[in-house]
């Protein structure tokens, strides 16, 4: 007698194969896996968990102070990295950091020390300074209350007249890096599918049969997808600036600096098309390559917040990032009112991304 076929069994083995199946796939392993574990541990390593905003200290050696000590203990400040007093006030004019303090202190009658902390803000900074006085009526409040006798006023606070300011509003730090973003996007993606379906379809192969130079084949791909690219840089700044006043501090020379640096960013970001459209087997397996180059960029390139939120360890990684160096020539060009000779450090580091990245792409680029 034929043994009765078992639909359960059927149903495990049905459910073996398609989950060896899905473990097999890179873009379900990275879509499920690896994603949502790479933006989990990017907002895992932003500081405070909450709204911070930045002070400086006239004296940096008054942070060995207990005041300032316990001010910045307070979850909403933390200390800008200022270097001299001219980077200082020119950021507390536009608004990135939200005053500037310092301290005096005097003996009163009853022999102990009094503080008078002097605070500096600027128009700039009108959303951010409300944050600072908070934090200081509390730390005032704590230090007092442990103060013997209580009563006794330790602390009071002097807010000097504002700096006139230039605000700087969101726009000016979310179009620069909604402009990278799209630039890396379109620039990896972009050339990763065009040239592997050029590849599988024997389109490239058929090109290395006519009298055209390999080089010229390639450029010619090229040129197309950097002519489409400066098009939509052109309607993102056009609109940012019609729509939402983006800030062009010197107007057409800044816009014309800026698709620059669009160009040049363009073109180190397509190494890494070529190289992903050489090394792919499938086209499945195109976005999770592409991810692995695309994604911590956009986290932790400047793109969407400051990497100031950052670890400083995590910082100075950020820093060799080629897509947050792009992010940082632009907006140091359209509201810093820098040229492109004064981003030397940026573009230099984006040319040996573009050197390292193209050497890589000579050496695996496929005509089959």
């Amino acid at each position: 007698m034929a043994q009765e076929y078992n639909q359960f069994r059927a149903m495990l083995a049905i459910t073996k194969g398609s989950l060896k199946a899905i473990f097999r796939s890179p873009s379900s392993v990275a879509f499920s896996f690896g994603f949502p574990l790479v933006f989990i541990l990017v907002f895992g390593f932003i500081t405070g968990g909450g709204p911070t905003v930045a002070i400086a200290l006239r004296n940096r050696n008054d942070s060995n102070n207990y005041v300032i000590r316990a001010l910045l203990y307070n979850p909403l400040i933390r200390l800008a990295n200022e270097k001299d007093t001219a980077s200082t006030r020119k950021d507390l004019e536009k608004g990135r950091i939200a005053a500037v303090l310092s301290l005096d202190s005097s003996q009163s009658a009853m022999g102990f020390t009094q503080y008078k902390i002097h605070t500096l803000t600027s128009s700039a900074a009108g959303d951010k300074y409300p944050m600072v006085k908070m934090a200081l009526a509390q730390t005032i409040q704590n230090i007092e209350e442990k103060s013997i006798p209580p009563q006794y006023k330790l602390l009071s606070v002097d807010e000097l007249p504002p700096l006139q300011g230039r605000k700087y509003s969101m726009i000016d730090f979310i179009l620069p890096g909604m402009l990278g973003f799209s630039l890396l996007s379109a620039a990896v993606f972009g050339v990763a599918f065009l040239f592997f379906s050029l590849r599988m379809q024997l389109v490239l192969k058929r090109f290395y049969a006519t009298p055209i130079s390999k080089k010229y084949i390639v450029l010619g791909e090229g040129l197309a997808r950097v002519l489409f690219q400066l098009i939509t840089a052109v309607v993102i700044i056009v609109i940012g600036k019609v729509a939402f006043h983006f800030t062009l501090v010197h107007g057409w020379v800044t816009f014309l600096e800026m698709l620059v640096l669009s160009l040049f960013g363009l073109i180190v970001f397509m190494g890494f098309g070529f190289i992903i459209s050489s090394v792919a087997k499938s086209e499945s397996t195109i976005p999770p390559f592409a991810n692995l180059f695309t994604l911590p960029q956009f986290l932790l390139g400047g793109t969407f917040f400051s990497t100031e939120a950052f670890p400083g360890w995590l910082q100075k990684f950020c820093e060799i990032l080629p897509l947050k160096q792009l992010n940082d020539a632009m907006r140091d060009v359209a509201f810093e009112g820098a040229h492109l000779t004064d981003c030397g450090k940026q573009l230099g580091i984006l040319a040996l991304w573009g050197v390292a990245v193209y050497a890589v792409a000579i050496k695996v680029f496929k005509w089959e």
